[in-house]
């Protein structure tokens, strides 16, 4: 009888190590295997979700009721590289006679200024160590390292500002000075250098095979299909977000930031946070056409310099300090309504009760305000007045349509 029951209890457990027989558990790894599978699921939506990602949390006090920010796990959480930085000595909006010139700004968290390499004049190949957060812009930087051995001090650590989708291990390059002799095998880069839209062009041999003979059209076929693949394996290696190239070069349609007005000047244009500008066309002369984030089309030399991609950091206008007190620690001040005022602070001012007088909206300084336009139309004003703005950015309907 003995045996009997063993017999009948080994076939049990034969039967529940089946592979179609489902395990029984103790309430304890189910539990602990339901939240394994839901942080796996949370983690995968949170990769997979293409929406704006935020970071918010349990408000369990007013202060973080409302407060939101952009989920950045790739952020670097030590501190910068105190040689790339200077002090930055605030003055609370005063001047020199300690008389407010700038509103709303004093305190603060002390803070130090990141140097950046706006030029990106040093060639050759530069690591990615880390992505790093400056409390002195809205994009994130990067901390680059020049492979070079030679390289000494400041040549060979330097700061940018990291484009979007940049990570630590990535490399870029500056092609400042053009595409490097003997940088594709087999691709004449000196033609290339010279050539506008150069990347974007389909044959860079010629074409012509007028009066030869059969055997030196194959020869010169072999030679255009050889040249097709160094052209792409190029545009492969040089495109690429954080490289920096002549706007001479990038083709048309590319979105760039971090653009140059001067050929041997630092990039001065796009650098905010998520902004972008895109080449919209190139001149048989010395310009091409960019236009801004604004909608404005403007031209700018073509041996000036671009960086491809956008800037880091798109979500940062959807961010939500959630109190005051964040405001203060990024040394912004209250702003105070002209209807608080009395009326020798603002014209609003003064009166018994809420009163601004019955007069238009204006500024402390008495311009016009909430839709009075101030600026000075026509050539003498600073709008039509560049002759560089190809098509003025969108105003009005115009830019309600867009």
């Amino acid at each position: 009888m003995l045996a009997a029951l063993r017999a009948l209890r080994r076939g049990a457990e034969k039967l529940t190590r089946a592979p179609g027989v489902p395990q029984v558990r103790s309430y304890a790894e189910s539990k602990a295997t339901l939240r394994k599978l839901a942080k796996k699921r949370e983690l995968d939506e949170v990769m997979s979700r293409t929406q704006a990602v935020f970071k918010t949390y349990k408000p369990v006090s007013p202060g973080i009721r409302h407060l939101r920010r952009p989920l950045n796990p790739h952020i670097w959480e030590g501190r910068p590289v105190v040689q790339l930085t200077i002090a930055k000595r605030k003055t609370g909006g005063r001047n020199a006679r300690g008389r407010i010139t700038v509103r709303h700004r004093g305190g603060g968290h002390r803070q130090r200024i990141r140097t950046l390499d706006f030029k990106r004049e040093e060639p050759g190949v530069h690591d990615v160590v880390r992505i790093e957060y400056d409390p002195g812009r809205s994009a994130h930087i990067a901390l680059l390292k020049n492979r070079d051995p030679n390289a000494q001090g400041m040549k060979k650590w330097s700061y940018i500002v990291a484009p979007e989708g940049i990570r630590a291990g990535d490399s870029v390059q500056s092609f400042r000075q053009g595409i490097p002799e003997g940088f594709i095998p087999g691709l004449d880069v000196s033609r290339l250098n010279g050539t506008v839209g150069a990347l974007e062009a389909d044959e860079v041999v010629d074409e012509s095979v007028m009066s030869r003979t059969a055997e030196e059209i194959q020869q010169e076929l072999e030679q255009s299909s050889s040249q097709s693949l160094a052209l792409g394996l190029l545009r492969t290696l040089t495109l690429k977000p954080g490289n920096v190239l002549q706007l001479r070069l990038i083709p048309i349609g590319t979105v760039v930031h971090n653009i140059a007005l001067a050929p041997s000047g630092p990039g001065v244009l796009v650098r905010s946070a998520g902004s972008s500008a895109q080449v919209v066309g190139h001149e048989a002369s010395r310009y091409t056409h960019v236009r801004l984030q604004s909608g404005e089309v403007r031209k700018v030399l073509q041996d000036c310099c671009a960086t491809i991609g956008r800037v880091s950091n798109p979500l940062w206008k959807n961010r939500n300090l959630g109190k005051a007190g964040r405001a203060r620690w990024l040394g912004r001040r209250p702003s105070v309504r002209g209807v608080a005022m009395n009326a020798n602070d603002h014209p609003h001012g003064g009166g018994r009760g809420k009163s601004k007088s019955n007069k238009h909206p204006v500024s402390i300084w008495g311009w016009g305000a909430k839709g009075t336009r101030t600026r000075k139309p026509g050539p003498k004003g600073p709008k039509n007045s560049n002759k560089m703005v190809v098509r003025e950015r969108p105003r009005g309907h115009s830019k309600r349509s867009n």
